[in-house]
């Protein structure tokens, strides 16, 4: 039996997954005129390069014309509860763009995700509790 917020987590990531089937380009683009479009969504899964093995349902990917991408996944879904990682991926081109803060460089991104997971809905947080 699932610890019901980990039952809750799992039906956000199947919302998301949902997602990956409805024009994003909309959704995204309406959080940030900084964010590219969004050219494929999808729930991925990893093969293992040495032994051909596949794992299913690994999260939920949306990758942007530019390079750039998101990543959910749900981890610790044991009966402790559950966690949702975000991973947040940018390519910049411009020189003069880099070296900035990654909290600052990625802030446009940040918002496409909330919007776009309704995060801040979901868990009921305005604010990650740990950041690396």
């Amino acid at each position: 039996m699932c610890h019901p917020a980990s039952d809750h987590l799992q039906r956000r990531v199947f919302f998301l997954s949902h997602l990956t089937t409805v024009p994003r380009i909309s959704i995204v683009k309406g959080a940030s005129s900084d964010v590219s479009n969004v050219v494929h969504g999808d729930e991925f899964e990893y093969k293992d390069p040495v032994d051909g093995s596949v794992s299913s349902h690994q999260g939920i990917r949306y990758l942007f014309e530019d390079g750039s991408r998101l990543i959910f996944r749900l981890s610790g879904t044991g009966s402790e509860g559950a966690t949702i990682r975000l991973y947040i991926e940018q390519y910049e081109k411009d020189p003069s763009k880099i070296g900035r803060l990654s909290h600052e460089a990625l802030a446009p991104l940040v918002a496409a995700a909330l919007k776009l997971s309704k995060m801040e809905e979901f868990t009921g947080r305005s604010a990650p509790t740990v950041i690396t």
